[in-house]
């Protein structure tokens, strides 16, 4: 991978690989070295890059992966103390709050946000994807090695969940006013 290749990767794309990173970890420090780890991968592994799918879902694909690999190795250290960990039905997320509620996102958004530690896996990281960081279903779809049929399922899911638990934090501050 020559130099420049790697540049237009990085300028392209750097911003939309930390937003996405962001919002699994919650972390913005982490999220810079998960980031950096995506990149290193990128150098390494440029050159198996077939261009079967867009070099921005590419991109996606591995910095979903470095995220994984860090939640499995936190899981790995927590494991010492912990008895069980089932990648399952946990899940992924830190309990640290994000740089969009220290910088004031607005009410809805932290609802959103909140709303989404409560998701699964899964769940969390399709609806980040199609509607954090505008991504199609079919470019979900390539990143996460699913069918089309299981994005949109899996998407579906969330927004109903989502759509509950949002109505009743609306009908619990309705009743504290």
């Amino acid at each position: 991978m020559n130099d420049s290749v790697f540049h237009r990767l990085y300028d392209a794309y750097h911003q939309d690989v930390f937003q996405f990173l962001i919002y699994l970890v919650k972390n913005r420090t982490l999220a810079e070295d998960l980031a950096h780890e995506v990149y290193v991968r990128v150098l390494r592994s440029y050159e198996q890059f077939a261009g079967n799918s867009s070099e921005k879902t590419w991109l996606f694909a591995i910095a979903k992966n470095v995220a994984i690999d860090h939640f499995r190795k936190q899981a790995v250290r927590q494991k010492h103390s912990l008895d069980f960990f089932d990648w399952e039905t946990e899940q992924l997320h830190s309990t640290t709050p994000s740089p969009e509620d220290v910088l004031q996102a607005s009410d809805e958004l932290k609802q959103i946000e909140s709303a989404l530690e409560n998701c699964t896996g899964d769940q969390k990281m399709v609806i980040i994807m199609r509607y954090f960081q505008d991504l199609s279903i079919t470019e979900t779809a390539q990143i996460l090695d699913w069918t089309e049929a299981k994005v949109k399922t899996t998407q579906h899911r969330a927004i109903k969940f989502l759509r509950q638990h949002l109505q009743q934090v609306r009908e619990q501050e309705a009743k504290r006013q």
